[in-house]
């Protein structure tokens, strides 16, 4: 990463807040702290932020609510912490947008690896982005465009997040083949898939829950048990 990356620290936690700005400028970023939600919008649509670290109790807005509003407009990474370890927490930040979870207490090196991971992902992603922004992809009633990252469904906009169209066009890519897990994981990623990381699953299922595909039994992505995902391309009538 050749240019100087924006980090946005939203925590109300002052000491922790101040303690994450020290130390990711002691690690060669720029770094600005907000402790409350409802100024968090504000200031993205105001300034260049390459990267939000949010975190989900916060004054005034919360966190869910901050990376909706902010997945309205903002593509980058959005990394949410919490002091909670609750899986319902979890599956309802990566529905909305987040990229990434953490628990308190941070640890400096693993939060210094998931940022650094998630800045290069986005730049690769862009990259690809701009190397195809001209190609769409249709299958019967799904018409998929790169260029504007979305999607529409018997002329219906999805709605998708971000990260929801990236997994929609990896998979419709591969269409009519089986895309296995570990692929797919470290691809929209940018790590090993540890085995116990449901980030994937739960995209996967906000996909189907938007496309009207049969959660107990889908016929437009299936899961192949023990291989990974398939993208049927006939099933978009």
């Amino acid at each position: 990463m050749d240019k100087l990356m924006k980090i946005l620290v939203a925590e109300d936690d002052v000491s922790l807040g101040q303690w994450i700005v020290e130390y990711l400028n002691n690690q060669g970023f720029l770094t600005h702290h907000i402790i409350r939600g409802d100024e968090v919008v504000e200031y993205v649509q105001q300034n260049s932020v390459d990267l939000v670290l949010l975190d989900l109790m916060l004054p005034g807005l919360d966190g869910h609510q901050v990376c909706k509003q902010l997945r309205r407009f903002f593509d980058a990474p959005i990394i949410m912490l919490t002091a909670r370890d609750d899986e319902f927490d979890e599956v309802l930040g990566l529905e909305l947008g987040a990229n990434d979870y953490l628990l308190k207490p941070v640890r400096p090196r693993a939060l210094l690896t998931r940022i650094k991971s998630e800045l290069q992902l986005f730049q690769e992603k862009q990259s690809l982005c701009t190397s195809v922004q001209s190609k769409q992809l249709s299958f019967g009633a799904l018409n998929l465009d790169a260029q504007a990252r979305s999607a529409d469904f018997h002329q219906v906009d999805l709605g998708l997040t971000t990260t929801e169209f990236e997994l929609l066009w990896l998979l419709a890519s591969s269409a009519g083949k089986v895309l296995d897990r570990d692929t797919v994981f470290k691809t929209m990623n940018g790590w090993e898939y540890d085995g116990l990381d449901r980030r994937i699953d739960v995209l996967i299922s906000g996909l189907r829950r938007k496309l009207s595909d049969n959660q107990g039994k889908p016929q437009k992505i299936k899961t192949v048990w023990g291989k990974g995902y398939l993208f049927v391309a006939d099933a978009w009538q």
